[in-house]
């Protein structure tokens, strides 16, 4: 059983060997190497698993078993290695918009980070799935701030912030959030939704993500999407559970659960997918 949180090992997982000043530049090499090493992924709600936020928990799962999660796993345990280096973190909630009708608003399902660096804000977020931040962005808006991938940029609508991608030369909102400080048990609440509603997409479909120097890596279901850093997208249909299982292992570095449904669940997602949209929390 780990008993606290572990910065070394949490480094070696995420193939870090920089650094470790409470500087713009550490947070910059921690947030490329975190989403290429542990991968977004939602195995455990789709199999009718407790999604747990514990430190302990977070640590065992992401770090010394090998697997990923979501959101708020991520999020919450880049703030540990984080606030371990000495770094200022404060725990935000955003409203996703991304495949949101207009106008719609969803509910604070989706959790990301402030960090404080020389009394400059900065947002870090390495849990949003297929389009995950790969560098920190400074809380400024109206601002274009390139990534290791794609372009991003904020705009300020009253208290919130939008945080918009450019995709195929257009503007995308992701996600709305403001500056209010949530705490781990607002997290709980949002995180018990999310993992056990049987509407919630995390139920009812497969989802995984990495960002690598080379691409993007996104799966929903039974279809891989490669989008390489060059411009060229590629994608496959994966065609039975076998597959998917390898698929899941030799792209995206999840060793998976030790579930007696496991195999069984991934044979039926590649016969019946459950959803067809663009991966995200």
């Amino acid at each position: 059983m780990i008993a606290s949180f572990d910065l070394d090992q949490y480094l070696n997982r995420i193939q870090y060997a920089g650094g470790r000043s409470v500087s713009l530049e550490t947070l910059s090499a921690l947030h490329a190497c975190h989403p290429a090493a542990i991968p977004f992924e939602n195995l455990d709600p789709l199999l009718g698993r407790p999604v747990r936020l514990d430190v302990d928990s977070l640590q065992r799962k992401l770090v010394a078993d090998g697997r990923g999660g979501y959101c708020y796993e991520h999020n919450l345990l880049f703030a540990e290695a984080l606030k371990a280096l000495g770094f200022i973190v404060t725990g935000l909630a955003a409203r996703v918009a991304w495949n949101v009708p207009e106008g719609a608003r969803r509910p604070r399902s989706h959790m990301l980070l402030r960090v404080e660096i020389n009394g400059v804000s900065h947002i870090a977020d390495v849990g949003f799935g297929g389009l995950t931040l790969t560098a920190p962005l400074r809380l400024e808006a109206g601002v274009e701030q390139t990534t290791p991938h794609e372009t991003f940029r904020l705009i300020r609508e009253g208290r919130e912030f939008v945080q918009e991608a450019r995709v195929r030369e257009a503007w995308t909102a992701l996600y709305r959030f403001t500056e209010d400080e949530q705490d781990v048990s607002d997290y709980e609440v949002a995180n018990w939704y999310t993992s056990t509603h049987p509407e919630s997409i995390f139920r009812r479909a497969l989802m995984a993500a990495r960002a690598t120097r080379e691409a993007r890596y996104a799966l929903l279901d039974g279809r891989l999407t490669i989008h390489n850093r060059n411009g060229a997208t590629e994608q496959r249909v994966l065609r039975n559970g076998s597959e998917l299982k390898m698929t899941l292992m030799d792209i995206f570095g999840i060793r998976p659960p030790d579930s007696a449904d496991l195999d069984t669940v991934l044979e039926r997602l590649t016969r019946e997918p459950a959803a067809r949209q663009s991966v995200n929390p």
